[in-house]
């Protein structure tokens, strides 16, 4: 080997030495850009028509139970049906009346008896006072004549009265309605025996109905009486207004019980379940627009800006929607910036860019 050639052997170590360290220096690396590009909004006061909304059930105003009070009488006509509408006084069904009619006969005729008696001992007493005037007749003897006059008239007036329960007692025949209404419930028929006080008929007063619900505690305090409410049909809302309050809440449920009354049923019938919208009135509400609002594990979360153009994940507390914005009870300050359009996909910490803030218009909803 020549002496060029071993020199050359020598330093092929040291370049490779040389390339492999200049290989090995780490390059510029650019900085990270934004993870995604975001708009963001602030909280806006709104009017806000505030209410709570329930289900309840339709309920009479006041069903009424009908019975007669005569036992041991056949029922002879039963003039109504489930559903029809009913006038107060009219008659709604007839015992058999023949026992009762020939009660009150005799009656009359014990009356008219009574009194022919009471003629008698009146002109019996009449004459024994002649006679004592004069002295014909011994005192204990006129004594008696006007004692018998005195139980004449007794006689007269228990007559009446049996007479008049006879009356009465015709009367209870026919049963007839307390007030307008509409029936709701027939358990009768024609040539039933019926007892006293055993219910016959059912009687929606006055066809009024009510929707009642139960709220917790913390709407339940919102409620006054005299509040609008819209019970929700498929053929529209039916208005109804706050009649009554309970006195206070149950002690196991902690709610308590609205009683809205119905003025026009129309499809509302009693028995149904229906959802209502109990209206509370116009209050300002500090909203932001909806699509800032991320839903995650069961909980609310906003992402509001942070320093060096990050984002902070706050969990919030909502209350209603209207119109793509929803209200903020808790979380979020006013001087807060909220990430609207891309909130979805961020994650806390994460840098953004933001591109424009929305712009929304405050008005009544």
């Amino acid at each position: 080997m020549t002496r060029s050639t071993s020199k050359g052997w020598r330093l092929a170590p040291v370049l490779c030495l040389s390339l492999l360290m200049g290989c090995s220096k780490t390059p510029d690396v650019a900085p990270s850009l934004p993870s995604l590009t975001v708009t963001t909004g602030a909280l806006e006061n709104v009017a806000l028509n505030r209410m709570i909304e329930s289900a309840g059930a339709v309920a009479a105003w006041e069903e009424m139970i009908l019975g007669v009070e005569l036992s041991g009488v056949r029922v002879a006509q039963v003039l109504v049906e489930v559903g029809d509408k009913v006038h107060k006084d009219q008659v709604l069904l007839r015992l058999d009346q023949r026992s009762l009619q020939a009660e009150m006969r005799q009656q009359q005729a014990m009356l008219e008896q009574a009194r022919a008696n009471q003629v008698l001992g009146h002109a019996n007493a009449e004459r024994a006072r002649g006679m004592k005037a004069r002295g014909l007749m011994a005192g204990i003897d006129i004594d008696q004549m006007i004692a018998n006059e005195r139980v004449a008239d007794a006689a007269v007036l228990n007559a009446e009265a049996v007479l008049a329960s006879a009356r009465l007692r015709l009367d209870f025949a026919e049963l007839r309605a307390p007030d307008d209404g509409v029936i709701s419930v027939r358990t009768v028929q024609p040539g039933q025996v019926v007892g006293s006080g055993a219910e016959l008929l059912r009687m929606i007063r006055n066809n009024r109905l009510e929707w009642r619900a139960e709220l917790p505690e913390v709407d339940f305090s919102k409620v006054a009486i005299g509040a609008s409410v819209n019970v929700l049909t498929d053929a529209g809302p039916i208005h109804a207004s706050v009649r009554k309050l309970s006195p206070g809440l149950d002690a196991i449920s902690r709610t308590g019980t609205v009683y809205a009354d119905i003025a026009e049923p129309g499809a509302l019938k009693a028995g149904m379940f229906a959802h209502g919208q109990i209206l509370l009135g116009e209050a300002q509400a500090a909203m932001l627009p909806s699509a800032a609002i991320v839903e995650r594990d069961g909980y609310r979360y906003a992402f509001v800006m942070a320093a060096n153009d990050t984002v902070q994940q706050r969990r919030i507390e909502i209350g209603p929607s209207s119109n793509g914005r929803t209200e903020i009870l808790q979380g979020i300050t006013p001087a807060d910036r909220v990430v609207v359009q891309g909130a979805a996909f961020l994650s806390d910490g994460d840098r953004v860019r933001i591109v424009t803030a929305v712009a929304t218009n405050t008005g009544s909803h």
